[in-house]
């Protein structure tokens, strides 16, 4: 595995990059595009374009903040992957989130993401909670606990959802409750893993039939992987030859991803790179890892929107916290329920179509009124799209 040791602004020969303003440095950011310009310029004779997926909904958001898709060169597509936790999220889960706080009259707490997102029947947690349910908008699992503790009378769940780095939180919450005592605490546990969903996206991808397109490599997630370290991306590169280049959310992190993957592309190589040394490591966070492993099992499967079942991808309580488990506190009906046909938000999330694409966006789509949860969540592609896309310019650095 090769790990980069320098941020990008040493790799160009300049000074070592301490603060967040340089990494935003425009002399520096246009060095890295003339340098991705030069590597592309006629190196693919048959026309096509390098196709990078960014996995993660942060470099969504930083591609079109920073205006990358205006300074990038043509050859250059980045196509936006499912790396949004509350997009990818089935709405059959919503559905059963609104019915423990229906049906079975609990305080239900999630993260300010998901009250707009809409279930099965065009509901959302915020419609719902203007019905008259119990539905409190928290910061961290840790508010859910605190609010248990103090309301000893009061059923509380917590929804929990995200990807690996906000899992080990949940996992603290839990053992907090045990600690605690408390009877009245559980977790509606929807917390998804990230290599699943990736080795997903490249066996669809190599299938000309499926909805997917060609993929030449990723920008691999920074926070995820803050957790997960590195290891696990090793899949991509040496079982399917896919390089993937970690990186921060800075443009000049972003800048300097893509042009490891050209690089590797044109050489034939297929490695897993870490630009983003600064916060990641090989190994992860230990710790946070352990308290994963002590508090949850994986589930054989699980539905991701625009994806479907995929294998051992997202995790649930163990049996020895059971009692901390909603799903086995509180009987559910998980319904399946159909997008609205006209949204394309699962095709988005795989990489399939842009929010253009779609004859909603901006029009009846949007972030007031969204119809698909890419519209809703501060990491979603329609956001990004709505509120940077429309307007880049090559001034935004």
């Amino acid at each position: 595995m090769n790990t980069m040791k320098l941020v990008p602004a040493k790799r160009l020969g300049a000074r070592s990059v301490k603060y967040i303003d340089e990494f935003r440095d425009q002399r520096l950011a246009q060095k890295l595009i003339e340098a991705i310009r030069a590597e592309v310029k006629g190196s693919r004779p048959d026309g096509q374009p390098f196709r990078f997926m960014e996995f993660c909904g942060g470099h969504t958001h930083a591609i079109f903040r920073f205006g990358l898709p205006d300074l990038l060169p043509p050859e250059i597509q980045m196509i936006h992957g499912p790396g949004c936790p509350v997009c990818v999220l089935p709405m059959s889960k919503i559905d059963a989130a609104i019915q423990l706080a229906q049906k079975h009259k609990v305080t239900l707490c999630t993260y300010g993401d998901m009250m707009r997102v809409p279930g099965g029947q065009r509901i959302s947690l915020l419609k719902a909670k203007a019905a008259g349910a119990d539905i409190r908008m928290v910061t961290s699992p840790h508010d859910a606990v605190v609010f248990a503790k103090e309301n000893p009378l009061q059923e509380v769940v917590f929804f929990a959802i995200g990807f690996e780095t906000t899992t080990p939180p949940t996992a603290v919450v839990v053992k907090l409750a045990q600690a605690w005592g408390l009877k009245n605490f559980s977790v509606f546990c929807n917390h998804v893993l990230t290599p699943p969903a990736l080795k997903w996206l490249l066996e669809a991808s190599k299938d000309t039939s499926a909805d997917v397109p060609p993929l030449d490599g990723f920008v691999g997630p920074s926070h995820v992987s803050a957790i997960i370290g590195t290891t696990p991306y090793e899949i991509a590169a040496h079982d399917y030859g896919k390089p993937v280049v970690i990186t921060g959310f800075e443009p000049l992190d972003v800048l300097q991803a893509i042009l490891m993957l050209v690089r590797q592309v044109k050489q034939g190589r297929a490695e897993v790179e870490n630009e983003y040394a600064r916060a990641v490591t090989a190994d992860g966070n230990v710790k946070a890892q352990g308290l994963m492993a002590e508090v949850f099992d994986l589930r054989d499967t699980f539905e991701w929107r625009g994806l479907g079942f995929i294998p051992n991808s997202a995790l649930k309580v163990k049996d020895v916290f059971a009692s901390f488990d909603a799903e086995k506190r509180f009987p559910l009906d998980l319904i399946e329920a159909k997008e609205n046909p006209a949204c394309q938000c699962p095709a988005i999330l795989r990489g399939a179509k842009s929010p253009p694409d779609c004859k909603l966006f901006g029009t009846v789509c949007m972030p007031e009124n969204p119809i698909g949860a890419c519209m809703v969540s501060s990491e979603g592609g329609c956001a990004a799209w709505y509120s940077y896309g429309r307007r880049t310019s090559s001034t935004s650095l």
